[in-house]
């Protein structure tokens, strides 16, 4: 994922900047690469979701979609529907700000997409100068214009101007500078144990360092790593210390060395070390994502995590393909309903176990060809029934002890079993040479393996936004708990009371 953010100043009011810019499709009336511009369907120029078809000065058509639109705050972002350039996943957004100092615009204009990699520099560039920066000189040169009293025909032709680079902005000043100590209310865990380990306290934040960014939590996600966490079963978390590995938020100060992230920044991450139970932490910036105004908080902290994770399980650990078998265990969890929606999407047949009909009616809607309520039928042989004798091509299992057996006698010949999580306790020791009777392939990902540097991660991430976007998967409103009541989270996730995905609220 290739992240592209330009800015300038406007010497202009912020209403009169605003005025041009949220026109969805006044572009051809000031961008020089743009000839002709449409709305489809009559909408209003401002009408979230309208769709403009423009031509460009060079023949090449495009269509974009407007996301969010906001008067209010200043700010717009839009994506690309249809495009001759693979601008994969393209979103951009526009956001303006009144210059303290004078009667100025801070002007700032960024997307994220996914280009091919032999395209890179080529696509990065065009969006910097023959997009952003030329965008800055039109819009520069029209209000002059304006202020001089020239005529200007709303869509007339103009020639090809010449980007120019944008004004050097100074950093937004921090309201915590680096160096200086402050304090956070957060979940600690003082030694390992259960739930009630989970005690709210306000603990010390250290010093800002020159390459971190302190971020103040607006939702953290739960996951089950956060009771292996808690447990003392993963090393990750060393008492006394703070759980999580996934939250959103937004950067309330940034460190002097640190470049790409800006205090305001709305951003994200799905990643050690551990410490999002917490209303604000530092961290070095290098796996954060940054979130486009289509991506509320709550589903980014409800689901990148696990929507990541159902990246690398459906596309790089088994690579699932139209006409497999898909054997899904503890569907109507937060990753198991993206399994489901994602596996079908892709054109698998999916068999989706779960451990009550409420459980059942919920993976039932989200496209299952088959539900299995495992606490009242032997799955393996429902599998092996509905499949005329075959078995399943893969078999994904988070939970562990209660499934491993039955998981592996579900299995077609050659099957593979991905073992991701062993909510039910661990699976025990198993004689390998059991498994050539059939041939069977057994994986155990660890999730730091495929997402441990940002070239590792970006792919997942865009892959995840992308599906989003399209509504290949969609993430539920997840259910909320008070920060102050992570044990009751942890009681309910661990107890199998939970469908979806759960987040605390600091």
């Amino acid at each position: 994922m290739v992240q592209v953010r330009q800015s300038t100043i406007i010497d202009a009011p912020i209403d009169e900047v605003w005025a041009i810019l949220r026109d969805f499709n006044g572009h051809d009336r000031w961008h020089p690469a743009i000839a002709f511009s449409e709305i489809e369907g009559g909408e209003p120029v401002d009408a979230v979701g309208s769709v403009r078809h423009f031509r460009l000065a060079d023949g090449g058509e495009l269509r974009e979609q407007l996301l969010a639109l906001s008067d209010k705050d200043h700010r717009l972002s839009y994506c690309l529907l249809e495009a001759p350039l693979p601008l994969m996943g393209y979103v951009a957004s526009v956001r303006l700000k009144p210059v303290t100092d004078g009667n100025a615009t801070f002007w700032e204009w960024r997307s994220e997409f996914n280009p091919p990699a032999h395209r890179r520099d080529e696509l990065v560039k065009l969006v910097t100068e023959g997009i952003y920066q030329a965008g800055f000189t039109a819009v520069r040169n029209l209000l002059r214009r304006r202020s001089v009293g020239s005529p200007i025909d709303a869509r007339q032709r103009r020639a090809v101007a010449v980007p120019m680079p944008s004004a050097s902005v100074p950093r937004t000043v921090s309201t915590v500078a680096p160096g200086q100590a402050s304090t956070t209310r957060a979940i600690l865990v003082e030694r390992y144990g259960g739930p009630e380990e989970l005690q709210l306290k306000e603990i010390g934040l250290p010093p800002l360092g020159p390459n971190e960014v302190r971020i103040h939590h607006t939702a953290i996600g739960v996951n089950f790593i956060d009771v292996y966490c808690r447990t003392g079963f993963f090393d990750l978390l060393q008492p006394p210390g703070v759980p999580g590995m996934e939250a959103a938020g937004v950067i309330e100060a940034v460190g002097p060395v640190v470049s790409g992230f800006s205090v305001g920044d709305r951003v994200a991450y799905a990643c050690p070390p551990v410490g999002a139970y917490a209303e604000r932490r530092n961290m070095a910036p290098e796996l954060l994502v940054h979130l486009s105004d289509d991506i509320p908080d709550e589903i980014a902290a409800a689901g990148l995590l696990k929507g990541v994770a159902a990246s690398f399980l459906l596309h790089d650990v088994h690579v699932v393909k139209r006409g497999d078998i898909v054997l899904i265990h503890a569907a109507a969890g937060g990753i198991g309903q993206l399994l489901v929606q994602w596996a079908r999407h892709l054109g698998a047949t999916v068999i989706a176990t779960v451990s009550s009909d409420d459980k059942a009616r919920i993976v039932e809607r989200l496209g299952a060809d088959h539900v299995i309520v495992y606490s009242r039928e032997n799955f393996a042989e429902a599998v092996m029934r509905l499949t005329g004798g075959m078995g399943a091509n893969v078999a994904y299992d988070a939970v562990g002890n209660d499934t491993f057996a039955g998981s592996l006698a579900a299995l077609a010949v050659r099957g593979h079993l991905v073992s991701f999580g062993q909510a039910s306790g661990p699976v025990g020791n198993w004689d390998i040479g059991r498994f050539a009777s059939r041939s069977l392939t057994i994986s155990r990902p660890n999730y730091a393996h495929y997402t441990d540097t940002p070239e590792k991660l970006a792919p997942h991430v865009a892959r995840f936004f992308q599906a989003l976007r399209q509504g290949v998967v969609r993430v539920e409103a997840p259910t909320r708990y008070d920060l102050a009541n992570a044990a009751d989270a942890h009681r309910d996730l661990e107890s199998r009371r939970t469908t979806g995905a759960l987040v605390l609220l600091p």
